[in-house]
């Protein structure tokens, strides 16, 4: 039984990872099977996970058949399933890092490098908007404020909570983490825009630099201040 037939007839749970990655090529090329250059993937890549951390174009050089088009449908299906884990009714309010956490992290914890992203929310606390900041591995050393507030000021928001991501899976916050919250949050009493926290994602893992007092005289205490001052 080919794979689309015996995902239809059996479901997805009944298909393994070769199968999937091979309904995703369509077909072989080069003389070789769907499933041949599917197996080829996932051992080049270290299985279905690795595919998240895979770039297209390294992936195309380096398994024979699969080119770039193929390669960046592959990486498309990963980002699309990353995305189906965010939910799509909003809460109400933020009122806590746990829901902060719960709206930025499947965005950030499988991602190949380091992106700092923005949630930002209006006086009562409701989410308006998360927003991608920069790229790369050293994408915190040169985060100017302007790049954070901008979008708040278009978007009316107050509060803002910072998020980036660890590749290397530890979620402990380095030296420049602190730093750039410092300086976000400096900025910020400028306009008048509370920097909540930044939090720190790594996989399933995730760390609130407000919590571990990276926020001066803060702690815990700005997500109490803002639920308390946010009104309706």
């Amino acid at each position: 039984m080919q794979p689309r037939e015996q995902y239809a007839a059996r479901g997805p749970d009944e298909v393994g990872d070769v199968e999937l990655v091979a309904l995703l090529l369509g077909t072989g090329s080069g003389g070789r099977s769907a499933l041949v250059i599917a197996a080829d993937v996932l051992h080049h890549v270290g299985g279905l996970s690795g595919l998240a951390h895979t770039e297209p174009e390294a992936l195309a050089r380096s398994v024979p058949g699969i080119g770039l088009a193929r390669a960046v449908r592959l990486h498309a299906a990963v980002v699309a399933g990353r995305r189906s884990l965010r939910s799509n009714a909003l809460p109400a309010r933020v009122t806590t890092p746990e829901i902060a956490a719960a709206l930025v992290q499947p965005a950030l914890m499988a991602l190949p490098m380091e992106e700092l992203h923005a949630l930002y929310l209006d006086r009562a606390l409701r989410p308006l908007a998360v927003r991608a900041l920069t790229r790369g591995s050293d994408g915190l050393t040169i985060v100017d404020p302007r790049q954070v507030y901008r979008p708040a000021v278009a978007l009316g928001a107050i509060h803002v909570v910072l998020a980036h991501n660890h590749p290397s899976g530890d979620p402990t916050p380095s030296g420049m983490d602190r730093e750039v919250t410092r300086r976000v949050h400096r900025a910020g009493q400028v306009l008048g825009i509370t920097l909540v926290d930044h939090l720190v994602v790594a996989g399933q893992d995730w760390r609130s630099l407000a919590d571990e007092g990276a926020i001066p005289e803060a702690g815990a205490v700005p997500w109490a201040r803002a639920a308390h001052t946010g009104g309706a």
